[in-house]
């Protein structure tokens, strides 16, 4: 009886340490459950729960059910929650680094992406540093086009139009082409559509698709404007109080979701605009008419994101363009 009795002290015990040392950590999303980005965030978050043994257990929080999509960065950086994923590119009114993946035409592929973001992304990592954040992986959108209720065939046709915007850049190129910018998150686009407070929006196919804009919108314009990312960092002050092991891990866990989003999102690209036409819209590349004009507003933006973003950012684009 003794000796049963010593085993059983010695479990509670052990039981006891275990749950004293666990770590559970919320990590907000902004995007839907279904969005591929969320999806590969679970996945993160269950190879670092699984990889830790459980001494780190991460929650994942889509479609901004713990803070909203303007809320997350700021909550991470003050440790409301330690990890959290966001568009980096809402965040360029605090530092221009963080639009350089919302240049306009820029880049228009993945491939043009990656190489950009080889540049660019060490040096963004270093801008989080700053914001008491640690970078540990992103992963692009599809490239964005145009939705509208009505068709449109050059800028003439925008003006006036609602247009959702999201960032500094959105909202740039809502005024530049006439448009009436209206800060809209993700959660909420269905509902701005539904009411009218918004009636077009620049996006991946991916967002109409899971939140099945062809309900209140009927055109899609493939524009390929750019590949904005999504980011998660973790609150710096939580990373340093992390054993080496678990950062191992954590780092480990990122390479493979970097991996796996980047490839879900191209295979997502084509899945989705298949599904907008299945929905009703009329999908299409835009007329040469708007593309060129587009273009012509994409070259003021540049040079714009280039006096404002300084020597950092002029360095991260004269790379990327003297290889290739």
């Amino acid at each position: 009886m003794k000796t049963l009795t010593k085993l059983l002290a010695a479990t509670a015990l052990a039981g006891a340490a275990t749950a004293a040392t666990a770590e559970k950590w919320d990590m907000p999303m902004a995007y839907a459950a279904s969005n591929f980005h969320s999806e590969v965030g679970a996945n993160f978050a269950k190879c670092v729960t699984d990889g830790t043994g459980g001494d780190l257990e991460i929650v994942t929080h889509p479609s901004g059910s713990l803070f909203s999509g303007n809320e997350i960065k700021r909550a991470v950086q003050t440790g409301q929650a330690n990890i959290g994923e966001r568009l980096l590119s809402a965040h360029q009114n605090e530092n221009p680094l963080y639009g350089v993946d919302s240049i306009p035409f820029l880049v228009s592929s993945f491939d043009e992406h990656e190489k950009l973001w080889e540049i660019a992304g060490p040096k963004v990592g270093e801008v989080l540093h700053e914001d008491n954040l640690h970078y540990l992986y992103s992963v692009p959108w599809p490239p964005q086009g145009f939705y509208f209720r009505d068709p449109v065939q050059s800028v003439a046709d925008m003006k006036g139009v609602k247009f959702r915007s999201y960032s500094t850049a959105t909202a740039r190129l809502a005024e530049l082409t006439g448009m009436l910018p209206v800060q809209i998150e993700a959660a909420e686009i269905s509902q701005a559509f539904a009411t009218g407070v918004a009636d077009s929006m620049i996006s991946s196919g991916a967002t109409g698709y899971d939140r099945k804009v062809w309900e209140h919108l009927g055109y899609f314009y493939e524009v390929d404007a750019w590949l904005p990312r999504n980011a998660v960092f973790v609150n710096l002050d939580a990373w340093n109080g992390l054993s080496d092991e678990t950062k191992a891990v954590m780092n480990d866990c990122a390479a493979k979701a970097k991996a796996e989003g980047l490839q879900r999102s191209k295979d997502y690209t084509q899945f989705t605009l298949d599904g907008l036409k299945e929905g009703g819209m009329t999908v299409e590349r835009a007329s040469d008419t708007l593309v060129e004009e587009l273009k012509v507003i994409g070259a003021t933006m540049t040079d714009e994101w280039l006096a404002e973003a300084g020597e950092a950012g002029k360095a991260i684009v004269d790379a990327y363009k003297a290889g290739n």
